[in-house]
């Protein structure tokens, strides 16, 4: 199996961010702890900028999935669903927080509807839970 996880702006400064909302781990231990709990081939990406991870995913998207914390750009980016939407296979959304417990503009979220999974408010773990997704989707143990 070979997916491709996105991150998103800021994601880049996990543990410095506001702890309550995000928890303490950085994204290297997030990545560590994909990489450490199943042995699939996995493509880290993180980006700042909406048009690198527009371009990541359409040089994608023959992967097996996509696992995507598109940061604030979930409530912003029209581009970003559409680029989404030319996937075809299996793609998980992932929140540390839960947006739809926050801010109101948080609450807009543009990519949920081409997403097959949404996981929100289970910090680090929630990356876990999408792997686990995955296998359930996939029919592996």
């Amino acid at each position: 199996m070979k997916i491709l996880v996105i991150n998103g702006p800021n994601l880049n400064m996990l543990g410095k961010r506001d702890k309550i909302q995000y928890g303490s781990v950085t994204l290297d231990d997030i990545t560590k702890s994909m990489a450490e709990y199943i042995d699939w081939e996995f493509d880290f990406f993180q980006s700042n900028h909406e048009g690198f991870i527009i371009d990541k995913i359409h040089e994608s998207l023959n992967v097996d999935g996509i696992i995507i914390n598109a940061g604030g750009l979930t409530h912003t980016s029209v581009a970003l669903r559409d680029a989404l939407d030319i996937y075809q296979g299996p793609k998980v959304e992932v929140h540390l927080s839960d947006i739809y417990n926050r801010e109101d503009f948080r609450k807009v979220n543009f990519i949920r509807d081409v997403c097959t999974k949404s996981i929100v408010g289970q910090k680090e773990k929630g990356y876990i839970f999408a792997i686990d997704y995955l296998k359930s989707y996939y029919n592996v143990i």
